[in-house]
């Protein structure tokens, strides 16, 4: 007898094919999806690299900044009203800074969260971070640190004080990054582009500069916003007295180095005390409170609340900096204030 044969319809076929196909999909599902969860939990972020990648974006948006005041070709218009109704500038020099600082960490970084002042499209900017360290930020960090992507913030400030960028009042210009992780200020890169100077800290680790010698909080000198000079000036003298000295500047970065010592800096001023009393972005103010709190120093709201650099763009609780002082007992001395007041 002839041996039996099965025969299979091409719907048989099909169905076979089909039954086989979800055999191996449901073998291999789970073994892909262990290895996607694994792949999300494994993307972590080393700080010391960051580091590393903030200096190199603040001064590549530095020469930015500086090759177009030089050669004058700012391309000055306005952006909108300030909170306080003041103009609003914008400079090329501005989005310049901002294309090369943003997409240098953004290209590098691609999953961690970058939150710029300026908004600009950059086809072309291709550039990928060499991932060279100085010798600087290996001495004084030791080892890897590494973080959840997820867990990370980096606000940038491609261009500090425009408005005096354009009054060509050169030493008050900045570029700034801050890494923040759960909100807090971690690392902090202020970098002076006409001076070439660049300060950075890092929490718990170190910091390219240190703090002065000394500092006076009985009669202090307060440095404020030389745009806002008049409405903070009552506010300092109630506190500290009517012959405080009052040093109007521009720039939060610059303010924020004026507590610190600077050497080879000459154009810095000295300051003791940092007092802002309007709204403020936290890409103006996030650096500088990276780099005073690895310096022992805080950056509060004028009633002394740490300042959370996730969530919204915007710090509206003003702002007192100090640093080797007892800043509990500063806030104490500050007059009650209210924002919508200023």
């Amino acid at each position: 007898m002839a041996p039996m044969g099965i025969r299979l319809s091409p719907l048989g076929i099909a169905m076979f094919c089909l039954l086989g196909a979800g055999v191996i999909y449901h073998l291999y599902a789970g073994v892909l999806s262990s290895r996607f969860a694994s792949f999300r939990l494994k993307r972590t972020v080393d700080l010391r690299d960051l580091l590393a990648l903030s200096i190199e974006a603040a001064i590549q948006g530095g020469r930015e900044v500086k090759r177009i005041r030089e050669d004058n070709t700012l391309e000055e218009k306005s952006k909108g009203k300030t909170k306080e109704g003041a103009s609003e500038k914008l400079t090329l020099g501005d989005l310049n800074s901002h294309r090369k600082m943003f997409y240098l960490i953004k290209n590098t970084y691609p999953y961690v969260q970058v939150n710029s002042e300026e908004h600009a499209n950059a086809e072309g900017e291709a550039t990928i971070w060499t991932r060279s360290i100085s010798g600087e930020v290996l001495e004084k960090v030791s080892g890897r640190k590494e973080v959840p992507a997820e867990k990370v913030t980096v606000w940038i400030d491609p261009l500090d004080a425009t408005q005096e960028y354009t009054e060509n009042l050169r030493q008050y210009v900045t570029t700034m990054v801050c890494v923040a992780v759960d909100g807090n200020p971690v690392i902090g890169v202020i970098h002076k582009p006409f001076t070439g100077h660049t300060a950075w800290g890092f929490v718990g680790e170190g910091a390219s500069l240190a703090p002065r010698a000394s500092y006076n909080t009985n009669s202090p000198k307060v440095i404020v916003s030389r745009s806002h000079s008049g409405k903070v000036k009552g506010f300092v003298q109630a506190a500290f007295g009517n012959n405080t000295e009052i040093i109007p500047a521009g720039g939060a970065g610059y303010k924020v180095l004026a507590l610190l010592d600077s050497p080879g800096d000459e154009e810095q001023e000295k300051a003791d005390i940092y007092i802002h009393v309007t709204y403020i972005k936290k890409w103006d103010i996030c650096a500088g409170d990276a780099i005073l709190r690895s310096l022992g120093g805080q950056m509060t709201t004028l009633k002394g609340e740490q300042i959370d650099y996730s969530g919204s763009e915007g710090n509206t609780g003003g702002l007192l900096a100090s640093i080797q002082t007892d800043h509990k007992a500063l806030v104490k001395r500050l007059p009650p204030w209210e924002e919508n007041k200023q």
